[in-house]
């Protein structure tokens, strides 16, 4: 048995076995941050899964892919990055989104394509981007976001010093981009010019559906940045606070001493790799694991173990964000679909002579 597959068996079993472990190892956490960790793990729990019902309702088009499972790595992620961060994901993004401080009104409308979506409807669900919340994507292409995350690294040591107030990136990917040729030329610029970004390997395990100990002759991806002389960490993906703890101090290094950090967060997907997979590569054994390693509901049970939550509080929130999710399916539903004349809008970012305008089967005479 390998050594990720020790891991998965660790995880599955200290789901089962840790009641009041999350109270205790946080050294006294606030109840009331334990309390809206689980609120938000809430939130994208519903959210996810309402997206999987849009999407089978055809409200949804194109790809769709969801952090079912890895809601405590989102959570954890988005607790730890700061305001003035910039934060580059690959296309699942849903979950980022929201704990970046996007409305689920805009995040579902963008999914259905509407016009009050974050990106207009021209982005779906693989292209989330917001400028304010220094949401810089979505991007559809795996390691796509590895380059600009990197640039944008570059850029911001150029226009401040190093400092505790400083900004950093954090560039988010999945376990298959680790071997693209992007990630290792990215990675070497990072360590060579010591720029401040951490990259965080989601790794759930499975690249699409080719595990990762069949892809990569080293399937432990924290090493991988020892190439670069760069830290490699691994953490535990279900517990959020550890992946809190975890990204906190890589941010810190990569702000305070231009220290860039490679980030690897272990977690399982509960679904396929998208909504349309039925994901029968995995055994009856992975499954059961990664039911058993769900974070939610195993968050649930430590916060009733240990007295932050009643069981009818964490009915409430469940609840709570239930209505939250059906009232930004409303507003999606109701909101305008895209007009005809604007298709080509935003082509260039400015204008350009003589840039196409006809649309498919008119005369090109009468597009000039």
């Amino acid at each position: 048995m390998n050594e990720i597959r020790r891991k998965w068996d660790h995880m599955a079993a200290k789901a089962r076995t840790r009641p009041k472990a999350v109270v205790e190892s946080a050294g006294g956490e606030p109840a009331e941050t334990l309390r809206d960790y689980y609120e938000r793990m809430s939130l994208v729990r519903a959210f996810e899964l309402r997206s999987s019902e849009m999407y089978a309702r055809a409200k949804i088009g194109g790809y769709c892919h969801l952090n079912l499972g890895e809601e405590a790595t989102v959570v954890g992620l988005m607790a730890a990055i700061e305001s003035r961060d910039y934060l580059f994901t690959g296309y699942r993004d849903h979950g980022y989104a929201l704990m970046r401080g996007l409305a689920p009104e805009r995040v579902m409308a963008e999914l259905f394509g509407k016009v009050t979506g974050v990106s207009g409807g021209r982005g779906g669900s693989m292209h989330l981007f917001d400028d304010e919340a220094r949401l810089l994507g979505g991007y559809g292409i795996v390691g796509g976001q590895i380059p600009p995350a990197t640039g944008a690294a570059l850029a911001l040591k150029y226009q401040e010093a190093a400092g505790p107030d400083a900004a950093a990136v954090m560039c988010l990917l999945g376990d298959g981009t680790t071997n693209i040729g992007a990630f290792h030329e990215s990675l070497n610029l990072a360590g060579l010019w010591k720029l401040p970004i951490v990259y965080v390997i989601v790794n759930n395990g499975l690249g699409m559906g080719t595990t990762v100990e069949k892809a990569s002759a080293e399937p432990d991806l924290y090493k991988r940045g020892a190439s670069y002389r760069m830290p490699g960490i691994r953490v535990d993906g279900d517990d959020v606070l550890a992946v809190r703890d975890a990204a906190r101090d890589a941010l810190k290094q990569a702000r305070e001493s231009r220290q860039p950090v490679l980030l690897e967060v272990m977690c399982y997907r509960l679904r396929g790799h998208s909504v349309v997979d039925p994901a029968r590569y995995r055994s009856p054994e992975d499954t059961t694991i990664a039911q058993q390693s769900d974070p939610v509901p195993s968050f649930r049970t430590e916060l009733i173990a240990s007295g932050v939550l009643s069981e009818a509080d964490a009915a409430a929130i469940d609840e709570a964000a239930d209505v939250r999710v059906s009232e930004a399916v409303v507003f999606a539903d109701e909101s305008p679909e895209p007009v005809v004349a604007d298709l080509f809008k935003y082509v260039y970012a400015t204008p350009v002579a003589n840039a196409p305008s006809a649309l498919p089967g008119e005369p090109v005479m009468d597009a000039l």
